[in-house]
């Protein structure tokens, strides 16, 4: 059939002695390819019956296939909803991978039925082993995750956040193990591949690479030490050079970020450990620093009365429980001095101690109630807030009254009287 398309009816013009006689690459790759396979021959070789006999293995390997894994399934949802979740795993796992293997197998029963040479016949158990084996490395693939829910159970009595760090990582660095060894295996065993020799020659270009890869095994060290180290866990709020929200995800080559604008960031791991971190979720109390201004003109008994309400607002029921550390007491207890006699004020300190810290809302929440009480505390007591001003003292003034003298001088004469 090329060489129809190959070889010209009529001689070719003397114009263009090569114009037909030189095939297209596409067609001599076909061409040689026909050759090669002996395609002549498998036509034929086989008869109708075998040809329909082929058409119908494969159609039966989709079906049965397809229906394999409803089944599986199926099968799955049911132990699942009985609590038998190991056995749930691992037939959910067997659903895709069958479906492949079924196909390989009933694909080879299909090729079985034709009159093969021996090409042609290594080339289909070929094609068989690689779907059997393809199949079986995705279900070992598949029941990793009966390995990462044993090891959820174990680490149930660790705090979550751990969990959710550790157990991803053994997933991936499983899962990329049978990936390498399934891609090695079918290497050798069904594409005849020499691996020796591969590992050889990739112990020479070792170096180059090595070297090539040198910020990825960076980002991996750094993953290890994250993971070692444990200066932060997924859903910590950290502040990490000016980037303020929490961890979303640690993989091995970086951690992703959800910052609080909306937006995503993700920092190469080799970078977070050789910088400060911030971690806000970690500690047990948030410090305030709150500074009262008090006018000048403030005698010193309500100077005393101002700090003496701070004191008892501290103490009563509503906020004292939030400024005292839980059991045992770290003697972290609220502070209240008149500290400072400032240029435009008089300046009260109050130091207190938030408990929980790592709930930063509910500490907003407390300073909003805490400094409205204090205001209405202030109102009542007649205790005035001060603000920077410039205040001028007039004659006028009945509150500050001003006397004004002149001194006497010698020199100074009434005027004369007219005369």
């Amino acid at each position: 059939m090329f060489s129809k398309l190959l070889i010209p009816a009529a001689a070719p013009p003397a114009t263009a002695p090569h114009a037909l006689t030189v095939p297209h690459p596409l067609l001599h790759l076909l061409l040689s390819l026909w050759h090669q396979l002996n395609l002549n021959g498998l036509i034929h070789n086989n008869g109708a019956l075998a040809w329909v006999s082929l058409l119908l293995a494969i159609f039966c390997g989709f079906l049965l296939g397809k229906i394999s894994a409803v089944i599986l399934r199926r099968l799955a949802m049911r132990l699942e909803g009985g609590h038998w979740h190991v056995e749930a795993l691992l037939l959910n796992g067997l659903a895709n991978p069958s479906k492949v293997a079924i196909f390989g197998t009933l694909l080879g029963v299909g090729f079985h039925q034709l009159t093969l040479d021996p090409t042609l016949t290594g080339l289909s158990y070929r094609v068989v082993y690689l779907l059997v084996d393809v199949a079986a490395f995705w279900y070992f693939f598949n029941i990793v995750s009966i390995a990462e829910h044993s090891l959820k159970r174990l680490l149930a009595r660790h705090e979550s956040n751990f969990t959710e760090q550790f157990v991803p990582l053994v997933r991936k660095s499983l899962r990329m193990f049978i990936f390498i060894i399934g891609s090695l295996y079918i290497l050798e065993n069904v594409f005849s591949q020499n691996i020796g020799a591969w590992l050889a020659g990739m112990g020479i270009a070792g170096l180059a690479i090595s070297l090539a890869a040198q910020d990825s095994l960076k980002n991996l060290f750094g993953t290890l030490t994250i993971f070692l180290d444990r200066p932060f866990l997924i859903g910590h709020w950290i502040n990490y050079q000016n980037y303020n929200g929490t961890v979303e995800a640690i993989g091995l080559r970086s951690t992703r970020m959800r910052l609080f604008d909306g937006s995503a960031v993700s920092i190469p791991n080799s970078d977070i450990v050789n910088h400060a971190v911030q971690n806000f979720t970690n500690r047990p109390y948030i410090r305030r620093t709150l500074n009262i201004s008090l006018p000048y003109d403030t005698p010193a008994a309500k100077i005393r009365q101002a700090a003496q309400i701070v004191c008892d607002l501290c103490q009563q029921p509503e906020f004292k429980p939030h400024l005292s550390s839980p059991p045992p007491p770290d003697g972290r207890i609220p502070r209240v001095f008149f500290n400072e006699l400032g240029a435009t004020s008089l300046n009260i300190v109050v130091y207190y101690y938030f408990y929980p810290g790592t709930d930063w809302w509910a500490y907003l929440d407390f300073n909003q109630r805490f400094n409205l009480a204090l205001f209405e505390a202030y109102e009542k007591a007649g205790i005035e807030f001060a603000f920077p001003t410039q205040t001028l003292y007039l004659a006028g003034d009945t509150k500050r009254k001003l006397s004004i003298e002149m001194p006497p001088n010698s020199h100074d004469h009434p005027p004369p009287d007219d005369p």
